[in-house]
């Protein structure tokens, strides 16, 4: 699929729970939200359980504070069981697909190895055919990060804040080993790294179907 960055007026982001986006591609959205006043960004968190749910939504009001243009849209279904409501999570996307039509998506990938994650990615692609789609990354025990071939860059203050924000707005997975600093800032530096960054920070994505034209 075709897309110029300067063109992109509205962003669907997907996650399967509240702070895949964040650290997916968070750092990518504050970038283009300062680029672009007007921007208009759809925000689907798919397994929101009471706790992670209030997570989610603090997390968003932090994210994009004082703008009325941006929304989340929280559903709640069960951690480790999407593919089990396969079904039930297909019609939410259906309903979604009639509600916005985004210039740009970022979703999972559809290779990722947690099974929410990918249940997702597949459906991303199946209600929405004819959108560009970008497919974020998420580090993890199982060690699934792949070759990703679309670099986003990032100013190191973007860095900071997304690191941060991460940090203060999830106090439920601080207790898990992997959710530090040090990860995030890890991944980004790597991407940077490979990218060429001119910061030496950046994030990185999988785009399966880009029309390159005049």
């Amino acid at each position: 699929m075709r897309i110029e960055l300067a063109n992109v007026r509205s962003i669907l982001c997907i996650g399967a729970h509240p702070d895949d986006i964040e650290i997916g591609c968070g750092g990518t959205l504050l970038e283009l939200a300062t680029q672009r006043a007007d921007l208009r960004i759809d925000w689907a968190v798919f397994g929101c359980n009471p706790t992670r749910e209030i997570e989610a939504k603090a997390s968003f009001r932090t994210w994009f504070p004082n703008n009325s243009l941006h929304t989340l849209h929280a559903y709640h279904f069960p951690d480790t069981l999407f593919p089990s409501r396969h079904l039930e999570i297909k019609e939410q996307f259906h309903l979604l697909s009639t509600k916005v039509s985004p210039d740009l998506i970022f979703t999972h990938r559809r290779e990722d190895l947690h099974q929410d994650h990918r249940v997702l990615a597949e459906l991303t692609w199946n209600a929405f055919r004819s959108h560009f789609i970008l497919e974020y990354e998420i580090p993890k025990y199982e060690g699934d990060l792949g070759q990703p071939n679309v670099f986003f860059p990032l100013r190191k203050e973007t860095v900071r804040a997304k690191v941060e924000h991460l940090m203060k707005a999830f106090p439920s997975q601080t207790e898990k080993p992997w959710f530090d600093q040090e990860t995030f800032q890890a991944i980004m530096r790597i991407r940077g790294l490979e990218s060429r960054s001119e910061s030496g920070y950046a994030e990185a994505f999988h785009g399966r179907k880009i029309l390159i034209g005049p």
